[in-house]
């Protein structure tokens, strides 16, 4: 699950071009220490702009771990993560989602009672530039904002994402590969450089597979979005990566194409199996 990184933003509610040349995430050398587990050791990786990379691997092999060292959730003890260049190692985790690093969750981490609509818009608040007591007092410049961000969202996010049926709707009535997509127009509503996925498609039936895949690659190619990528899948994950890293006991053991991978015999040894030898 591998992507590629950010800038800033623009103070507007515009979301990003079509393209974001130069940018490229980097993990170089991270440890990850909770007292005597040493959960990543010297984990290193690249991230092509604008491409798919997924971070494969056994349970336990540490891949939300690395997911959550570039979020910014876990301090590394070792090492660090560079966006676009620029090291983000002790950067807030705030300060990455301004310079374009989006993620959804392994659990679906939606806001109950809320429409699909106000989900989404959470997730663009951080690009609005009205100061707070213009947002508390619903002052002019707030509510142009606002509708602006509504009417891009409601244009770029919900249409792209098929969603539109939905958009009034409480997140709660919804089913599972529904809340899934909504999570991810979240996250596209942050306007990502670099998007962070953790099990996009996990408990979701091959339909539902097969949408998600559809709309990743779409992000991928029609807004330039690098994406990195953590799914158990493996279908999935060969057929829209363009290079995958492997992950086991907390290092790296393989990195290549889907081909390269799926033929590496430590993989085939510590997470394929030996039918996909054949």
């Amino acid at each position: 699950m591998l992507t590629a990184s950010p800038a800033a933003p623009a103070a507007s509610a515009t979301l990003p071009p079509s393209t974001a040349p130069g940018l490229a995430l980097a993990v170089d050398g991270v440890d990850l220490r909770f007292g005597g587990i040493h959960a990543l050791r010297g984990v290193g990786f690249a991230a092509a702009p604008g491409q798919v990379t997924a971070v494969i691997g056994p349970n336990g092999a540490g891949k939300t771990s690395v997911f959550n060292t570039i979020s910014g959730f876990y301090k590394p003890a070792a090492g660090r993560i560079t966006l676009g260049g620029q090291d983000i190692t002790r950067t807030p985790v705030h300060r990455r989602a301004e310079m374009g690093l989006a993620r959804t969750f392994q659990n679906i981490a939606l806001f109950r009672g809320l429409s699909v609509l106000e989900n989404i818009k959470l997730g663009g608040h951080h690009t609005l530039s009205a100061g707070l007591v213009s947002a508390l007092l619903h002052g002019r410049r707030a509510r142009d904002e606002e509708d602006a961000l509504r009417a891009e969202i409601e244009r770029r996010v919900i249409d792209f994402l098929e969603i539109d049926h939905i958009r009034h709707k409480s997140v709660d009535a919804l089913p599972y590969g529904l809340q899934k997509r909504v999570e991810l127009a979240r996250a596209l509503a942050m306007r990502p450089r670099v998007l962070l996925l953790d099990e996009p498609v996990a408990g979701m039936n091959r339909e539902e597979t097969e949408d998600m895949a559809r709309f990743i690659l779409d992000v991928q190619e029609e807004w330039g979005v690098s994406v990195l990528l953590v799914e158990h899948d493996m279908g999935m994950v060969m057929d829209i990566s363009s290079h995958v890293v492997v992950l086991n006991f907390g290092q790296v053991i393989a990195s290549g194409t889907p081909d390269e991978v799926r033929r590496h015999p430590q993989v085939v040894e510590a997470y394929l199996g030996a039918e996909a030898a054949a």
